[in-house]
């Protein structure tokens, strides 16, 4: 096994800082060399995930990942937790885990306070806890958690608005919705998207409606448009919530350019069509997951890890969505997309 090297380019950057303001460490600098492979295949080690849902293409990139990197030096996965986005299930399912006494658990909180007492509790019978995305409030790396390895949520925000801005008019007023539970990917895109605006495109009015769970988003959505009938285009936070604001969008003969963040299945056909979604900033799941997993190791065996990983976004537009498509699924793009981006 060797170095991750996450498919990016030397110009991409990390823009944001981690949750307690460090500085990305680079994923790259994470190797495992033959002895350390050695060693943990000899360890008996055993490891636990949760997270925060199992339901679509980013969760399974991520744990296919670490479930490949962890078997690659026989760590055995225990058991992947599917949270549900429900702050006490994670609770229950950290507690129980605990029990059972797993060498490290792998977690993506699902809320920053109300899940904090239940990681801090991983830490504290004395199993490695290694966090994906979000530190729930109060932890710290090096005492209540190993790591966090996330994407560069700032910068993925900030990627929403560069490739909004060129389809909006003068003076256009836009819509943002936003996750309504305090979660630090998120809570990061909103700002970023905001100053990128403020900073580049000051003439645009923003104006924020919040879903409270992910599956509410379409009934936001459609309140949201019904009383702001005067935008002129929209961010959502990520792409699962906006599958549902299309529809609804759709279902009710609105059009306006939407940009927002990840390429799940869904989104692509959309935005292979270009027609209202105008661009994705991409995540690269896998390669984060492999992060994760490498992460993991190196702290079993007792090794230094940097308390922040970060790896860049992925600008993905209806004219780059084949090559976009092979970065962040490590795949052929499907045989109808290729269809509908060469006539």
């Amino acid at each position: 096994m060797g170095s991750v090297t996450p498919p990016t380019t030397p110009s991409q950057s990390i823009s944001g800082l981690g949750p307690h303001g460090e500085r990305a460490s680079d994923p790259r600098r994470l190797v495992i060399t033959a002895s350390d492979a050695a060693a943990a295949r000899d360890g008996g080690y055993r490891v636990a995930v949760v997270l925060h849902t199992l339901s679509g293409n980013w969760s399974e990139q991520h744990l296919a990942a670490i479930a490949g990197t962890l078997g690659d030096v026989s760590i055995s996965l225990l058991e992947a937790v599917d949270c549900q986005f429900d702050p006490d299930r994670q609770i229950a399912a950290l507690d129980r885990l605990i029990d059972l006494r797993p060498d490290a658990i792998i977690s993506l909180p699902v809320e920053n306070t109300a899940v904090a007492a239940a990681h801090r509790r991983v830490a504290e019978a004395g199993i490695k806890l290694l966090l994906l995305d979000n530190a729930p409030t109060g932890l710290l790396p090096g005492k209540d958690y190993v790591s966090l390895v996330s994407a560069d949520n700032f910068g993925l925000g900030r990627t929403g608005a560069e490739l909004l801005a060129p389809h909006l008019p003068q003076n256009a007023s836009v819509g943002v919705l936003t996750y309504g539970v305090d979660f630090f990917a998120t809570n990061q895109r909103e700002i970023a998207f905001s100053k990128w605006m403020g900073g580049q495109r000051p003439d645009v009015t923003l104006k924020t409606a919040t879903f409270p769970a992910p599956h509410l988003a379409g009934g936001t959505a459609e309140s949201f448009l019904s009383t702001t009938p005067d935008l002129d285009g929209l961010f959502v936070v990520w792409d699962e919530p906006a599958v549902q604001v299309l529809e609804t969008m759709e279902r009710l003969g609105v059009s306006m350019p939407v940009t927002t963040v990840d390429l799940g299945e869904k989104m692509v056909p959309r935005l292979a069509d270009g027609t209202v979604l105008k661009g994705v900033a991409a995540q690269n799941p896998y390669s984060q997951g492999l992060a994760m997993a490498q992460v993991a190791i190196l702290a079993l065996l007792g090794r230094q890890t940097p308390a922040w990983i970060a790896l860049p976004g992925l600008p993905i537009t209806s004219s780059s969505i084949l090559g976009g498509y092979q970065s962040v699924w490590r795949a052929p793009a499907p045989a109808e997309i290729v269809e509908m981006t060469t006539r």
